[in-house]
């Protein structure tokens, strides 16, 4: 069995880390160097590095944020936030980063997948996909959750890993910032519907969160910020308690 995955995420506006509930009321988390340096040094397995109003204000990433971020850590690090074509991934590539995560640019161009996945290889693409529930129905958000779209939300992981998509990055925006806990059903739905691991992310508040979504949600990794950045869940005892859970776990 693959080892289950803690992945920190830091949210990124303005050149600091932030974060909200829901997407929204987003208030400062501290410097993003500082709690990557922090991150690797607790144990964190990757890191996320989210450029979130990139795509919303039309520019591309934060390269100089970037490089100084990879720099400060020595585990895989993945970046999203304003990507879309194969010039932007190269050059995040080579100032750092090891992953690459789209999201409005895919729906919007899903070829975009095939594309970079052919250059870089799938093991270099994930695709975020931020979920909604709609009369009982998940669809896919774009633009930072601000647009919503006809894509559902099963129909596009299956599309996305058909495309060469490496891993899926699945967002519960009804969850993001509660604390309540992870979208089991849907996670799991979407993980019985490709054959590519998953990453949840949004909810997450607690050690009993995380093992369930690893134990019945099928999730391959779990991501979280706001527990980490204000240290109410610390890394290794996170671990630690799963590991005592008989989930593979890297310690």
């Amino acid at each position: 069995m693959l080892t289950k995955r803690i992945i920190p995420c830091l949210d990124i506006k303005d050149g600091r880390t932030v974060k909200g509930v829901n997407f929204v009321e987003l208030r400062d988390a501290g410097d993003p160097v500082e709690l990557a340096e922090r991150y690797t040094l607790e144990g964190a397995d990757e890191l996320v590095f989210l450029d979130i109003s990139a795509t919303l204000e039309k520019r591309k990433t934060l390269i100089d944020l970037v490089k100084k971020v990879a720099s400060a850590i020595h585990i895989p690090f993945t970046v999203g936030g304003g990507i879309s074509s194969v010039e932007d991934v190269r050059a995040l590539l080579s100032a750092g980063t090891d992953k690459v995560s789209i999201n409005s640019s895919a729906v919007k161009n899903p070829g975009l997948i095939n594309e970079l996945a052919k250059e870089f290889g799938s093991q270099c693409i994930v695709v975020a996909i931020d979920s909604r529930n709609v009369d009982g129905v998940d669809f896919v958000h774009t633009h930072g959750g601000t647009k919503p779209t006809e894509l559902e939300t099963i129909a596009w992981a299956k599309e996305v890993a058909e495309r060469g998509a490496g891993e899926i990055l699945l967002t519960s925006m009804d969850h993001d910032g509660t604390k309540s806990g992870f979208a089991l059903d849907l996670t799991k739905r979407v993980g019985e519907a490709v054959s590519i691991p998953v990453i949840a992310s949004g909810g997450g508040g607690n050690e009993a969160h995380f093992a369930d979504i690893f134990h019945n949600g099928k999730a391959d990794a779990a991501l979280a910020a706001s527990i980490f950045h204000y240290k109410e869940v610390e890394i290794k005892h996170l671990k630690n308690e799963l590991a005592k859970q008989n989930l593979p776990i890297r310690l």
